[in-house]
């Protein structure tokens, strides 16, 4: 069930939504972020304080929230690491302006910026290939005749676009980790969230990359895979772009 932001004193606030403590306005055609993907928010977070030395410069880690929604992960992120830099991404003007709204509701528009387009095409003119140390995603995973069939109820209040992943409901999980590899830098991290079941799926999808380190998966309570975390070999360059297509 959605949480329920809290007042100081611990009431309810209407119209607000609590993720990862931090406080979002919601909207009719976005997305409502899930108590179930917090585990993907606290696993970045995790990885980005662990390896603070490692990967953070002067002006503190790059982060990339891809399929932003209503920016949740991002804003999240940027609030529990003070030093990082993050930029998000999504597609719909309605689902980047609720993203916008939260960023500058939190005072975090100076952090947090908000892109609109398809994928990593929102980030063309913003330099950010071969420069990122974490992207996190939480991209649609429900096949498409689940959603016309068993899972139609999802409909009823939120878009399809948030919960379509095509014929076998890994098309967009395809596309971010081909196109991640040129983004992040050598030895980053890519982290998204996927269906149950889908665990299979993400992996050998990650493999036929060849960009990769063996993926590890985090679970929900139930010991149910949900979350993938995977680093970008650090040695990965030029030499290896025949997998991808792109380079580094």
């Amino acid at each position: 069930m959605p949480h329920t932001a809290l007042d100081l004193d611990g009431k309810p606030r209407p119209g607000l939504h609590r993720f990862m403590g931090v406080s979002l306005e919601l909207a009719p055609d976005v997305l409502v972020p899930r108590q179930e993907t917090e585990l993907l928010g606290q696993s970045a977070a995790a990885i980005l304080r662990d390896r603070q030395s490692e990967i953070a410069g002067v002006a503190g880690p790059v982060v990339i929230d891809m399929c932003c929604g209503s920016g949740n992960l991002g804003l999240a992120i940027a609030a529990e690491i003070p030093s990082a830099r993050v930029w998000a991404a999504d597609l719909t003007d309605s689902t980047v302006a609720l993203a916008r709204r939260n960023a500058e509701r939190l005072a975090l528009q100076h952090r947090v910026t908000i892109r609109q387009g398809d994928l990593f095409a929102a980030f063309a003119e913003d330099g950010l290939e071969g420069g990122v140390d974490l992207i996190v995603c939480n991209p649609p995973y429900i096949s498409t005749s689940r959603l016309e069939g068993e899972s139609a109820h999802l409909l009823a209040a939120e878009p399809r676009e948030a919960f379509d992943g095509g014929p076998y409901g890994i098309s967009i999980h395809q596309r971010v980790i081909r196109d991640t590899v040129a983004f992040l830098k050598p030895g980053g991290w890519l982290l998204f969230e996927f269906g149950e079941g889908q665990d299979r799926q993400a992996a050998a999808l990650i493999a036929r990359t060849k960009a990769y380190e063996p993926v590890t998966f985090a679970s929900n309570e139930a010991g149910t895979p949900r979350v993938a975390l995977v680093r970008k070999l650090p040695e990965f360059g030029q030499a290896s772009t025949e997998a991808t297509g792109r380079p580094a």
